[in-house]
């Protein structure tokens, strides 16, 4: 049996100055080659000097007083953070003894992101690996996924029939080789971005207005970014914590399950490892007005300036998001103005990935227009981003939504599976608790199984 690369820890992902100087230094160089398995101490949101990866968003592009910051997943390996629930589950499996090299081959339900994760991972790590996801995304994604070696299993439809992946998946898994890194029900999602990406989220907004968080925002695809909202409610109690939902597929706020544009979320589910109980609100984005406003990002930095961005700030811009970062962007933008937050005030999202592999979302929405010019261009960014109004905005604080959001959980999940007693245990706090306080034990065991291997010329 071949020996797996151990990559680095919860904690070693958090804070890479935490890893020991003689992996660092073959680190740094690693960057340089793309599938070196050394990239796998590159899965954090810091640069190297060790800070966060973000941007702050000019006023002149939301249109109001508070900060907008925006982390950025476009530097981490593959492309998008993704990638690092994605060696989550892969490595618990490996320190549980569950998911062998040369034993197993990896199956990696997605709409895209993820599943370019779990191919990048496998090919690092020296797994086989199919990727079940609909046929309907952007080939850039299909394209990256091959390049890596993976295989492509696709089922139809687009990122709204994401049911079909997982119906697909638990079929596939009636092979005993084969193990799913199921990102919409295995914890090691929860548990990367509560711990890595919520502690990045707090230390995002040091030094920028109060240094508080007043509310967090993120699209809901497998559900896994917006545990970060566990960390940051721990931190800041009065954070509100912002769900986004495709307008066309609005499954959590009215059971709504059409087909959008917005890749990567909007999968017609509560899924299993979301805990509903610290989603404050759910705001509904229209799927256009994020298409449109990354063609106006992407290609409009002269509108931009036009409008009083930085011309250098509005060239760095044009690269930094996809279809689902502009939803975050769009969904910080509503709750700010809905909570009436100030200069003082910060509103934390996520750019999941970069524009790399949206040209033919862009080229789509051409297609579709009658003109884009720049005058287009200057309307759309003032209806998408300066007039981005309050409604569809859904309060789920109360008693009485929380149960919606748990009733939707056990109609998407019992006929998978698992039982009610199950999902009921997840309407306590302490179960979320319990998940998140594995990151301990999981770090030991990465650590002592690296240590044991690291003379080993197939280890790190």
């Amino acid at each position: 049996m071949s020996k797996i690369p151990y990559g680095p820890t919860y904690d070693e992902m958090l804070d890479p100055s935490k890893i020991s100087e003689n992996i660092m230094e073959k680190v740094i160089l690693a960057k340089e080659e793309e599938l070196n398995p050394l990239n796998l101490f590159n899965i954090t949101w810091r640069d190297s000097s060790n800070e966060i990866r973000k941007v702050v968003l000019p006023k002149a592009i939301t249109g109001v007083d508070a900060n907008i910051v925006v982390m950025l997943g476009k530097y981490f390996p593959s492309g998008s953070h993704k990638v690092g629930p994605a060696y989550a589950t892969l490595i618990e499996g490996c320190v549980d003894k569950e998911i062998l090299p040369g034993e197993h081959t990896i199956l990696g339900p997605s709409t895209g992101n993820f599943g370019i994760g779990v191919s990048y991972i496998c090919n690092l790590m020296g797994y086989d690996a199919i990727v079940i996801m609909p046929d309907n995304m952007s080939k850039e994604r299909y394209e990256r996924i091959k390049r890596y070696g993976a295989r492509l299993d696709l089922t139809p439809g687009t990122e709204s029939d994401v049911i079909l992946t997982l119906e697909r998946t638990y079929q596939l898994m009636k092979e005993p080789k084969n193990k799913a890194l199921a990102q919409f029900e295995l914890f090691p999602n929860y548990r990367f971005h509560r711990h890595v990406t919520g502690h990045s989220a707090v230390e995002a907004v040091k030094g920028i207005g109060n240094g508080r968080i007043a509310a967090f925002t993120s699209a809901l695809g497998s559900s896994g970014t917006i545990a970060a909202g566990d960390h940051i409610k721990q931190v800041y109690p009065d954070a509100k914590i912002v769900a986004l939902e495709p307008y066309e597929c609005s499954t959590l706020t009215d059971g709504g399950r059409g087909q959008h544009r917005i890749e990567g979320i909007g999968d017609k589910m509560c899924t299993l490892i979301h805990n509903v109980l610290n989603t404050d609100f759910v705001v509904m984005i229209e799927d256009d007005d994020c298409v449109k406003g990354l063609k106006v990002i992407h290609d409009g930095a002269h509108i931009l300036v036009e409008a009083g961005v930085d011309k250098d700030l509005a060239e760095c811009l044009r690269d930094l998001f996809g279809v689902s970062g502009i939803c975050n962007i769009l969904g910080a933008i509503k709750m700010a103005k809905h909570l009436k937050l100030g200069p003082d005030d910060n509103v934390v999202t996520i750019a999941t990935d970069g524009f790399d592999r949206y040209d033919s979302v862009i080229l789509d929405l051409e297609r579709r227009s009658l003109e884009t010019s720049d005058n287009v261009l200057r309307r759309w960014k003032k209806d998408v981003f300066d007039e981005a109004d309050t409604g569809r905005i859904t309060d789920f604080r109360s008693h009485e939504m929380k149960e919606q959001l748990f009733n939707q959980k056990e109609k998407d999940w019992l006929p998978f599976g698992y039982k009610k007693e199950f999902l009921e245990a997840m309407k306590v706090q302490e179960f979320w608790d319990t998940e998140y306080a594995k990151v301990q034990a999981y770090n030991a065991k990465i650590k002592v199984l690296r240590d044991e291997d690291d003379d080993n010329d197939n280890t790190l």
